[in-house]
């Protein structure tokens, strides 16, 4: 019975990861602030953050691979440098701790936002490249930054895998995180103010079977695009319509108005509210970099096969709308297994 450490286990995929990996006979530790949603015999909760050397050191002991998920999401905090505080600098007492202890294999939960390039009609970063310092502000930069961590270590010859979901969506979503954010945004509103860019969404459950098949085949040092479908946020809305069967009139924005917009919004949030805005410059400059990203590495390499993304977008919706919430806290449907699902949560995971 393999054991495995997951930092950032009590969050959206990361409790996903937990029940996929339970359900397949290893032992888990969550390394995370908050404790796991169920408390499960096969999972141990070590309380606490990813930037305590020492409890982190304890955390592996007896932890043959790590699942490095714990970070800070999302575009907007009161205090910007707390994103290059957790996300790049967790990862890198993570991946030093690690490799001290010996040990055998990392998988490093990065994102899809930082892989796009300043122009949406170039090509996306290879896959085993370090990414330029380019980014669209201080969560990308902080997140492009760990990853650089993560893809040094490996060719220093330390097996490290980078694995890169896309939007996770699902039921459960109790954190927020910003697909969920998103659709919820959308649904509430009678006039949809929007950007025409393409998302690619992905069941969070697949997306947590990817990182799995990552840490069992990967190559060392290479990234693995884990997503579902690529559409235009215009064809989610049709979808989101249909079945919520609530009719909203949609006006398509400018990008620039909308980054305009938007940096106001922020000032607004740093100086007078100190409250998430509704929207933040940063999101409106990954959306303006968005394009179609390819899963076909991790379909040929891994065998990941994600499923179609209606279902999973339906289910979504239904919970958000207080319906069809039929899931236990671990993601299970009655009488299946548990299916293994971008985001990651507050700081511990």
């Amino acid at each position: 019975m393999k054991r495995v450490l997951v930092t950032g286990g009590s969050g959206f995929i990361g409790k996903h990861l937990v029940a996929a990996l339970i359900a397949k006979g290893q032992r888990v530790k969550v390394l995370d602030l908050q404790p796991p949603p169920s408390i499960l015999p096969q999972v141990e909760h070590v309380s606490g953050s990813v930037l305590d050397r020492d409890l982190v050191h304890r955390a592996m002991d007896g932890v043959e691979q790590v699942y490095h998920l714990a970070g800070l999401p999302g575009m907007w905090l009161p205090r910007k440098a707390d994103f290059h505080t957790v996300n790049c600098g967790g990862t890198e007492i993570v991946i030093e701790t690690a490799r001290k202890r010996g040990i055998k294999r990392l998988l490093h939960c990065s994102t899809e936002s930082i892989l796009f390039r300043a122009s949406p009609t170039m090509v996306p970063v290879p896959d085993d490249a370090l990414l330029s310092d380019d980014m669209p502000g201080p969560y990308t930069r902080s997140k492009m930054l760990a990853d650089r961590l993560a893809m040094q270590a490996a060719a220093s010859g330390y097996p490290v895998i980078v694995g890169c979901p896309t939007m996770p969506i699902g039921p459960h979503d109790h954190n927020i995180t910003p697909p969920t954010a998103m659709l919820r945004y959308f649904l509430d509103r009678r006039l949809q103010l929007h950007l025409d860019f393409v998302v690619n969404l992905v069941d969070v459950r697949d997306a947590a079977e990817g990182l799995i098949l990552a840490m069992e085949r990967g190559q060392a040092g290479h990234r693995y695009i884990l997503g579902g479908e690529s559409m235009r946020l215009e064809q989610i809305l049709d979808i989101m319509a249909e079945i919520s069967r609530r009719r909203a009139r949609r006006i398509q924005v400018n990008g620039k108005v909308a980054e305009m917009v938007t940096a106001v919004l922020e000032f607004i949030a740093d100086h007078v509210t100190r409250r998430p805005p509704s929207g933040t410059a940063e999101g409106v400059r990954i959306a303006l970099r968005a394009g179609a990203l390819s899963i076909e590495k991790a379909q040929r390499e891994l065998g990941y096969a994600p499923s179609p993304i209606e279902p999973v977008l339906r289910e979504t919706i239904a919970h958000l709308l207080g319906a069809g919430d039929n899931q236990g806290e671990w993601g299970s449907t009655p009488n299946t297994r548990p299916r293994p699902l971008h985001a990651e949560r507050r700081l511990g995971g």
